[in-house]
């Protein structure tokens, strides 16, 4: 036995309430929409937006998340099961079965985004950039939970590695030392959504409407298509190809964070939806 390697055995089941499960990714899943709860509840007074737009906001991003992800598992990764069967079809509607894809859960949530700020932002002055750009920071935080949920289920993870901190999945059946993946991921996301939210709090009346956007689609799908290189393949058709289904989605995503960036920068519109105050600045009327 290597000492030098993390051999990683954890339950992903946290405790039982009968029959029923709580597992360490649901928690961390849920954490980051509370902590998203917060973070808009946050951005909404400090910007004099109204808080009952909290509600539908909150509800349509939840269910955007959730059908997003599981549609884009089913459809990008196992058509042949979810799509080949009436029981794989079934399984569709059942995520507590497993299978969520991070870019099925963008594009539902910027569909969720344009929806809300279509219904609700005309008479609140709130367009879709605005409300977008400030979801990538919340959305940043919880990728990082998600991530460390992954790493809780012994799932996503690396090729073969002999660095120190390489993890042994023993629930997997794994013997060798593997990239912990979700750590890499997980810290990026962390250290992206840092970055931005402290753009937001010192710098949001000098940036363009768009650029949190954009700086997000940039950092977040950049690191994860440089991370996918030391990924084990997460399907069988994977194996062949130059490039993984991850890295192929990212690409889109990168190209629109770097055309969203541009534009952002010649459109020149204010990101604040009002000027912030210097004491809201310095973070005295975030209560």
């Amino acid at each position: 036995m290597n000492f030098l390697f993390v051999h990683w055995k954890v339950d992903p089941v946290l405790f039982h309430i009968g029959s029923l499960e709580i597992r360490w990714y649901g928690l961390l899943f849920a954490l980051g929409f509370v902590l998203g709860w917060y973070l808009f509840k946050w951005f909404f007074k400090r910007e004099g937006a109204s808080t009952s737009l909290l509600d539908p906001l909150f509800c349509s991003v939840l269910i955007a998340t959730i059908v997003g992800a599981r549609l884009g598992h089913c459809i990008f990764y196992q058509p042949d099961y979810y799509f080949g069967s009436w029981q794989g079809f079934l399984e569709i509607f059942m995520p507590w079965k497993g299978g969520l894809a991070s870019h099925g859960g963008a594009i539902a949530l910027l569909l969720a985004v344009w929806w809300f700020a279509h219904k609700y932002g005309k008479g609140n002055d709130i367009d879709f950039l605005w409300v977008i750009d400030r979801l990538c920071i919340t959305v940043a935080f919880a990728g990082c939970f998600i991530r460390l949920g992954n790493l809780f289920n012994s799932e996503i993870y690396g090729d073969v590695t002999s660095l120190p901190w390489g993890f042994v999945f023993e629930l997997r059946g794994e013997t060798l030392p593997k990239h912990p993946t979700q750590l890499y991921e997980a810290s990026s996301y962390f250290i992206l959504g840092v970055i931005l939210i402290l753009i937001y709090k010192y710098r949001l009346d000098k940036m363009p409407r768009g650029f949190f956007f954009g700086a997000f689609l940039l950092g977040c799908f950049g690191m994860r298509f440089l991370i996918e290189f030391i990924k084990e393949p997460q399907v069988g058709f994977e194996q062949n190809m130059a490039l993984d289904m991850g890295q192929i989605l990212s690409i889109p995503f990168i190209i629109a964070g770097i055309l969203i960036l541009i534009y952002a920068y010649r459109k020149r519109t204010p990101a604040a939806l009002r000027p912030v105050s210097r004491a809201s600045v310095s973070g005295k009327s975030a209560k």
